[in-house]
Parts: C-alpha cells; structure tokens; sequence
C-alpha cells in the first residue's frame, strides 16, 4: 500500500508547482493557503499528515470556494511520498539550519521554477507547521532551501502568508502586466497639434494678463508651463475642458475690466 492516504483521491494534472503543507495544525491556515495558491494560479496542494484529519470543514471555509476549483487534495503519511513524483523541492526556513545546501530567496526560487516548470520537470515547494516549521529530516529531503528576507527582529509569517509570499512571487516571475499604465477608460490622448494648440491659447491669456511680462524670463517660464502640462499626459478631453477654463477666466477677466472702465 502506497503511503498516500488511502482515502485521498487520485489528482488530475495540475499546473504549476506543488505546494506541499507538513503537519499543518489548524484547518483555517490549510484554507488560507489554498486561497492563496488561487490567488497565484497554483492548485496542486499536497497536505503531510494534516494534525486534524481530511476533509476538514475550517479549512473549506477558509478556502471561501478556492477547494472547490482545485484538483482534489492529496494526503500523504510522511513527507518523503509527497514529494516522492517530484524532481526539484524547495524547501522553506526562516533559520539557519546550518546544513550544506543553497540558500536563495523566494524571488529567485520563484524564476527558477518557472524556468524549471516550463522544461517539464516537476517542482514543489514545502512549508512546515505553524509553530515550529519544517524538522530537519524533511530540510534534507529538498534541494534548496528558501528563506524571505524580512525584518531581522521579526520574520514570524502564518502559513498562509507564507504560501503567499511565494506563490505571488511565481505568478510575478510570469506575468507581463505593466509597472505602470494609465487608465483612460474610453478616452483618446491628446496629440502633439491639439496641446500646441491649447499652448498657444493659454500662452497668450498669459501675455494678456501679464504673467510673463518678464522678457527675459518669459522662455524658461513658457518651457516650464510646456513641460508641466506634457507630464500630466492630457486627453483630447481634459484639452478641451483647459480650453474652456481658460477662455472662462480671459472673458471674467475683460468683464472686470469693462465693468471698472465704465
């Protein structure tokens, strides 16, 4: 008899790496991870002799439906038949184990394993239980052992934080969504001809109030004003609605001026 859980189902494909819990002593932090995972794109959880039997119905609650989309989970009595399909184990610590292995980030894990992953060789990432972490004789089962910097005076993470930590950085290692984008939500950017325009317009409200008396100073002050509005990226929208304000203030300006004329 295998030393998988006789009960446990057989899991179709999954994708990714395996997320492997050892010993996990609450249900709630088993769910909590698998929503993590989910929230990574990760779905084959493998859980070593969990302290409060499975199925465990905390753990589905937690979960809040991340169980329901993933294969089913897989119950092994020791931790070397969890990972006895795999070809690559990191395993994770937050001590020095003082063993000869490498030590990498969860960053560089996480590019390892996508590269890893991609080539077909099947990798697996083990946590320990909540309160004392992964024993050495389940350290000496990995390849490469995976630590987080964090604050030296304070590097406590629960397990679901921790299945966090590095599945978010798997996904990252393959995601292409921009640093940086604006939304526009339907909008067009202005082009080059429509803020010369709306320069010209607003350079000589300019003039005519008297902001740029100053000859000397008025080229730097004009690239200044140029350089401040290119920054803000406009719209063909926001140009107009600038046009508006302008032509409103220039018209307030001229009827203040009638009006102490006369």
């Amino acid at each position: 008899m295998s030393e998988e859980t006789a009960a446990s189902p057989v899991a179709p494909a999954a994708s990714g790496p395996a997320i492997i819990l050892v010993t996990p002593q609450m249900g709630e932090n088993i769910g909590a991870a698998a929503r993590a995972m989910m929230n990574c794109g990760l779905n084959d959880l493998r859980l070593v002799a969990p302290r409060d039997g499975w199925p465990n119905i905390k753990a589905e609650r937690a979960a809040v439906g991340a169980l329901e989309l993933m294969p089913p989970v897989r119950v092994f009595d020791t931790t070397a038949a969890a990972v006895a399909d795999l070809n690559v184990v990191y395993a994770t610590t937050a001590r020095d184990r003082r063993m000869v292995k490498p030590i990498v980030t969860a960053r560089h894990a996480a590019e390892e394993a996508r590269r890893q992953v991609a080539g077909g060789i099947k990798v697996g990432f083990l946590f320990g239980p909540e309160r004392t972490g992964l024993v050495n004789d389940d350290l000496s089962l990995a390849d490469t052992l995976l630590t987080v910097p964090l604050n030296p005076v304070f590097t406590s993470l629960n397990l679901g934080q921790a299945v966090l930590l590095v599945g978010y950085e798997y996904y990252q290692a393959g995601d292409q969504t921009p640093a940086s984008v604006l939304a526009l939500n339907g909008s067009v950017p202005a082009n080059k001809d429509q803020l010369n325009n709306f320069f010209t317009h607003f350079e000589r409200e300019l003039d005519a109030c008297g902001f740029l008396r100053n000859e000397e100073a008025r080229p730097h002050m004009i690239r200044n004003l140029r350089n401040m509005w290119h920054r803000a990226s406009l719209t063909e929208q926001e140009v107009r609605t600038l046009h508006g304000v302008v032509k409103e203030l220039s018209t307030s300006r001229q009827a203040r001026k009638n009006t102490a004329d006369d």
